[in-house]
């Protein structure tokens, strides 16, 4: 098989840990296999987890053990094809709590690989509650960076973390939306003003930390919450709110964003917090929604550098900046319309797309 321009097409083997159902899969890897169809570039995606883990972590939070076993197995058999490959583009690790071996083992074959991350994986091992874990892999990420040809991390924290173990080139490419798909909608002023909140079952907790702020801000304006991708038991949590819950799907998530008059994330300031690479904001901004973080990790850098919104650390300052935001309609306009300018020029897939294919191509080179 050639390309238009006659080359041989590089064959790239994307080991991603979910299907698209997974947030850091889709975002981080999938998304971007079709804005680089055209680059000489083909891919065959293996993704380690199936399409029905998810859904049962969500539901019980229980793995079954049968079903592990077969991913694992599943992914032995894909990398021992790994040698038909130009390069191999890997989430995280190649296998969860198992040491480095067959990241390594790859390198001395002679594969080169590079390794993506959008979170601080590495403190599922180094921050384990269980010894055992922190003595057999509190180093393993660093091992499987170390042997990589590239790394490629979310945000500053990840970066350092992997200049430190010694990775031999480490890339900074931010989480990002394809901003097509998001849409800047006029505001009513018949309903409610909304602060919303874009998440997962597991990050919920953040909102329900800022609970006194909400309920005086919605109480003083008579605005409601909206949170996309919840439990419908958070609500019982937010006592005296109106909250509507809604089930998150990739279909629906940017057209209830553009329904929001603010965006919210709110963290607490924890080492798996530094990790996070600010992902909802960047949704919120692409549809022209003023945000309102916690100063954690890159969302400083995102809001900051920005001018999108508002930092908040504690009740008192969540109070004041949603209080703020929603007594202005016209800030809410001016710090919307800057969030989207940034999107389009840094947070979206257009802005990076061409920094990640020219990595991918000097690893095939």
């Amino acid at each position: 098989m050639k390309t238009d321009s006659g080359n041989t097409p590089k064959k790239i083997l994307v080991l991603s840990r979910y299907t698209r159902m997974g947030a850091s899969s889709r975002l981080r890897m999938l998304q971007y296999i079709p804005a680089l169809q055209d680059s000489e570039l083909v891919f065959e995606v293996s993704a380690f987890f199936g399409e029905d883990y998810l859904s049962d972590l969500y539901a019980s939070s229980r793995r079954s053990p049968l079903k592990l076993l077969r991913y694992y197995l599943k992914r032995v058999a894909v990398l021992l094809r790994a040698g038909r490959y130009d390069a191999v583009w890997i989430e995280k690790e190649l296998f969860p709590f198992v040491p480095a071996i067959f990241e390594r083992w790859l390198r001395v074959t002679g594969a080169r690989y590079l390794v993506d991350y959008d979170d601080a994986v590495f403190h599922n091992y180094d921050l384990s509650p269980r010894a055992w874990v922190r003595r057999l892999l509190g180093n393993k990420i660093d091992h499987v960076m170390r042997a990589s040809n590239v790394v490629v991390a979310g945000n500053d924290y990840l970066a350092d973390r992997a200049r430190q173990a010694g990775a031999e080139c480490v890339e900074i490419i931010p989480t990002v939306v394809d901003h097509r798909r998001y849409r800047v909608s006029p505001r009513t002023t018949d309903q409610p003003l909304t602060i919303g909140w874009i998440g997962s079952p597991s990050t919920q907790k953040y909102v329900v930390s800022i609970h006194t702020a909400l309920l005086e801000v919605c109480t003083r304006y008579g605005a409601r919450l909206m949170l996309v991708g919840a439990n419908a038991n958070i609500a019982a949590q937010l006592q005296g709110i109106e909250v509507e819950v809604l089930p998150w799907s990739e279909d629906s998530e940017a057209v209830l964003i553009e329904r929001m008059d603010i965006g919210i994330m709110p963290l607490i300031d924890g080492p798996w917090e530094k990790g996070k690479c600010g992902y909802k904001l960047i949704q919120y901004m692409a549809c022209g929604v003023p945000v309102v973080a916690s100063p954690v990790g890159v969302n400083v850098e995102i809001v900051g550098d920005n001018r999108c919104g508002l930092l908040a650390q504690d009740q008192a300052e969540w109070l004041a900046a949603l209080s703020q935001l929603l007594a202005s309609d016209e800030e809410r306009r001016r710090l919307g319309l800057a969030g989207r300018h940034a999107v389009e020029s840094r947070y979206s897939i257009q802005a990076q797309a061409p920094v990640l294919e020219k990595l991918l191509k000097r690893l095939t080179d």
